[in-house]
């Protein structure tokens, strides 16, 4: 989501070819991005991917999203069968390819009956655009309601979600992910990294830096108040200290935390320099200790109740 604006083409080349390098094997994008763009922008993500991918689409598994506004008009957003239908085809011809495996709701839309989003989603993958869905940022209730639905008529259900998860956000873990588990729902998280903070290159006390996801046009506003708190830096604090006793780096045990748990699928990561990378992939090849595992847990309990405890 940090291609065609956090970082122009050349640079995003460069992370697609150390990502693939590294094997990775599955790229997760969406209409709406590059994230803080705006509508001007919208789709500008796609394109770049869609160039990177020519010759090799069949190397990997590709997804992306649609609901979030992507033109003036008022059907230009949501989950409509209106917008679902137009947004899959732009999505197709942007990426390059007649198909994508992953085709993801980026939000919930309580404007619109969700046996018409649902029937939607049915007709494009039957029609062969599409061969999963999935959703992301819906609450547990929602998906579980969207579960019944799909099998009382028949239609295309949800195979995976996408959710915000990492060591300063673990809501999800009190409801949304047994749901997963009982259903057999891929969990995909993103933010592992809560936006970079926990790497430990965001200084306490400072402005963020200009250039990083705290700093953007349109979302910087929007991770500042996620986490850019002073219970969030303690935490961080400690949190490097976990990391250098366990002699690995901020990144790669942040990415391995998420990894240990049994709900999670694979975490999404994302990078602005190919050498970021090295530490987020890593993580792949870490067995966490107990003991590791129990510090962290005890260190962010709090984060799994909610806003209420700050």
């Amino acid at each position: 989501m940090t291609f065609g604006l956090q970082i122009d083409e050349p640079a995003a080349r460069s992370v697609l070819d150390r990502a693939a390098d590294g094997g990775v094997t599955f790229i997760d994008t969406a209409d709406v991005y590059p994230l803080g763009g705006g509508v001007d922008l919208a789709g500008t993500t796609e394109d770049i991917l869609g160039r990177w991918l020519k010759g090799k689409r069949h190397q990997f598994v590709l997804a992306t999203k649609c609901f979030g506004r992507t033109g003036p008009q008022a059907w230009d957003v949501g989950n409509s069968r209106r917008h679902i239908m137009d947004a899959i085809d732009a999505s197709l011809r942007r990426l390059g390819t007649d198909y994508v495996d992953l085709y993801q709701l980026h939000g919930d839309d309580p404007e619109t009956p969700l046996d018409e989003t649902l029937r939607a989603l049915d007709d494009i993958v039957r029609s062969g655009k599409v061969r999963y869905v999935g959703c992301s940022n819906f609450l547990a209730y929602r998906i579980a309601r969207a579960l019944g639905r799909s099998e009382a008529l028949g239609l295309a259900r949800f195979d995976s979600v996408q959710p915000r998860y990492n060591l300063l956000f673990r809501e999800f873990e009190r409801e949304l992910f047994p749901l997963c588990l009982e259903e057999e729902i891929a969990v995909i998280p993103y933010n592992p990294l809560a936006g970079g903070l926990l790497s430990g290159k965001h200084g306490r006390g400072q402005k963020p830096a200009e250039g990083t996801r705290f700093a953007i046009p349109n979302a910087g506003t929007m991770y500042q108040d996620r986490y850019w708190h002073d219970r969030e830096f303690e935490t961080v604090a400690a949190f490097q200290q976990i990391a250098n006793d366990a002699g690995l780096k901020p990144a790669t045990l942040a990415v391995a935390w998420v990894m240990h748990n049994p709900a999670i699928t694979a975490p999404i990561i994302g990078a602005s320099r190919p050498d970021q990378l090295d530490d987020t992939l890593a993580a792949a090849d870490v067995k966490l200790e107990a003991g590791v595992v129990s510090r962290l847990d005890e260190l962010t309990r709090d984060f799994r109740r909610g806003d209420a405890s700050r």
